[in-house]
């Protein structure tokens, strides 16, 4: 398969997931995007083609409602997200994976650890963020706009990256009320590292710490990026990322 092709997952729902994969020595890399990112995004590219040139085994796709995959975005939520990770995961992968995820990304790759723990060997996440839909949204909404979400089911916030409004929808809200992890010990043993900018205006630096401390995993380290902001995509970032997963996987061996 030549790099760069798009293959399709159909899901339980019938709806068509998009992914691109690299055949290559294992364990196999699965990148897990952020909310309303989709594969093509700078991170994602930058492991692929270290990948490429490693010969390593890498799998990147497009939850429903996001980038390629079939889905109406403002019908799904993090329910929907997560089973369609999960399905990656035993669909796609042979052997335990390292899971690499950002953002949201990082929440989902918690979640798929936790449900599947022989097939994570390791996990490297970017300013995960953990429990957002309850702790970034919900908990910061005046009472106008929990009100527009109770009433009509959805509530339009700007965005930061000039991307068009987020659209938050009362699916979002309450399916993530059933995966928050940080309220008890996360019951991950695998290895975990977790890169942070502390300029970062949308996920907490501190977060990062909450999950580190929550993770019952031994081997957890957190890599905190001084100037660093919540993309963390300079040429220095993608360079930590890919030092970062690289490590992890000669210490799994």
């Amino acid at each position: 398969m030549a790099f760069g092709d798009i293959e399709w997952l159909t899901s339980h729902d019938a709806t068509q997931i998009a992914f691109q994969r690299l055949d290559g020595r294992g364990p196999a890399i699965v990148w897990l995007g952020g909310f309303r990112s989709d594969m093509t995004g700078t991170k994602a590219a930058h492991l692929a083609q270290w990948a490429r040139e490693e010969g390593r085994a890498f799998v990147r796709f497009d939850y429903r409602g996001h980038g390629r995959s079939g889905g109406d975005f403002e019908q799904l939520g993090i329910d929907d997200w997560l089973t369609d990770a999960l399905g990656v995961l035993d669909g796609l992968t042979e052997g335990a994976a390292v899971l690499v995820g950002s953002s949201m990304g990082g929440w989902l790759a918690l979640l798929a650890a936790r449900a599947r723990p022989d097939k994570v060997a390791g996990l490297v996440l970017i300013a995960p963020a953990a429990d957002f839909t309850q702790r970034l949204i919900w908990d910061q909404l005046d009472g106008a706009a929990r009100q527009a979400i109770e009433a009509s089911g959805a509530w339009r916030r700007p965005s930061a990256y000039g991307d068009g409004d987020y659209v938050i929808t009362r699916t979002l809200i309450e399916g993530g009320r059933g995966h928050l992890l940080l309220h008890a010990p996360i019951a991950i043993e695998a290895p975990v590292r977790i890169l942070h900018g502390m300029q970062d205006p949308d996920v907490p630096w501190r977060l990062s710490l909450e999950i580190a401390e929550r993770l019952i995993s031994k081997d957890v380290r957190v890599h905190y990026v001084k100037a660093g902001d919540h993309r963390l995509s300079q040429p220095a970032d993608l360079a930590l990322l890919q030092a970062t997963v690289a490590s992890l996987i000669e210490e799994i061996g």
